[in-house]
């Protein structure tokens, strides 16, 4: 079995990333202007590269993000097991100084080892992970030899884990912006990291 490229990107901005507010699983915004921006020079600096499958999440923001693409008539498909994590009760509203300190809480439990903190309502870390999984078996079973996953921030970051074999815990090491990109290597029986947070086609 040869080599596998796989391209991750996360979303372009929204409004919602522009004011600092959680999206997360349940909200599904859609691009802002600049967001929008930056799908079409990711597109224009990646478009020679023959990704032959495309994955989106279920939500907007993700597939608006590699909409140029799809217009070529790039096949895709829609993967709910790719959406952003739940943040249960703080999605889509500004948080007071209680609840970010909740947030920080959770994601601080998720840094040392704790992966079943969750925000009331929400998803853990853990079951976040667990719903990414059939996605790892398709990444390794596909025939495609490079293709482009479009994703959220804090679902890159346990998918990322996941592929690497790291803990949960190391997710934090992997920084990210609106449309950055990681890029994977499967040689059949693990996966490599050779590209961190590019954001070399949004200059």
């Amino acid at each position: 079995m040869g080599n596998k490229l796989i391209y991750i990107i996360r979303h372009g901005e929204t409004d919602f990333n522009k004011l600092g507010i959680v999206q997360g699983s349940g909200i599904d915004s859609d691009l802002n202007p600049r967001g929008v921006q930056q799908a079409a020079n990711f597109y224009a600096f990646y478009k020679e590269i023959n990704f032959q499958k495309i994955y989106t999440s279920a939500l907007k923001r993700t597939q608006q993000s590699v909409l140029p693409f799809i217009e070529t008539g790039k096949p895709y498909q829609i993967l709910p097991e790719l959406n952003e994590i739940s943040w249960g009760i703080f999605e889509g509203k500004p948080q007071n100084e209680s609840e970010r300190l909740a947030y920080w809480e959770v994601v601080n439990g998720w840094k040392n080892g704790n992966y079943s903190a969750k925000i009331e309502a929400g998803e853990s870390a853990a079951e976040m992970q667990a719903r990414q999984l059939p996605v790892v078996q398709l990444l390794k079973a596909q025939k495609e030899d490079c293709v482009l996953i479009a994703t959220h921030g804090r679902a890159m970051k346990s998918l990322l884990c996941t592929l690497l074999n790291l803990p949960l815990s190391a997710m934090e090491s992997f920084e990210h912006s609106n449309l950055c990109l990681y890029i994977v290597n499967f040689n059949g029986e693990t996966f490599e990291l050779i590209s961190r947070n590019s954001t070399t086609h949004l200059r």
